[in-house]
């Protein structure tokens, strides 16, 4: 089971970065295909908030919600709770990292991933079973 980070989302609708939209791609299409993905509600409010106001190529409303249904409904897993924000003021705490990074990685360790795949952590850096792999790295 593997985490995607929301940077994955953003170059797959990115053109103007063809490699990493193709990596970003091929990542998130296998892990619906298999069901070996997972994201959580941290990922769909930022993926929606970035692609509605902020991308390169932003997306209509109703571009926006067939992209929910298709591509971030099949892979959310995870949504809040006390025990998840704890479970992130813990990791911040110890790692000291931002707390939506925190946040995103204890989402990734509650849905049980290996891997968290982000552009924005260290890559290669393990958090207990949970190991950050950037995948735009060669």
């Amino acid at each position: 089971m593997y985490f995607i980070d929301t940077n994955l989302f953003i170059y797959q609708l990115d053109t103007q970065a063809p490699d990493k939209s193709s990596i970003a791609n091929r990542i998130i299409r296998t892990g619906i295909a298999t069901g070996n993905a997972c994201i959580s509600f941290q990922v769909v409010q930022e993926c929606l908030n970035t692609i509605l106001r902020k991308a390169e190529i932003t997306l209509s409303r109703e571009q926006a919600e067939t992209y929910l249904d298709v591509t971030l409904t099949p892979l959310l897993r995870v949504y809040p709770s006390i025990t998840l924000y704890k479970r992130a003021l813990e990791i911040q705490a110890r790692y000291q990292f931002g707390f939506y990074d925190s946040l995103i990685i204890a989402a990734a360790l509650e849905a049980g991933c290996k891997t968290l795949y982000s552009e924005d952590l260290q890559a290669g850096q393990r958090i207990e079973q949970l190991t950050v792999q950037n995948p735009f790295m060669e």
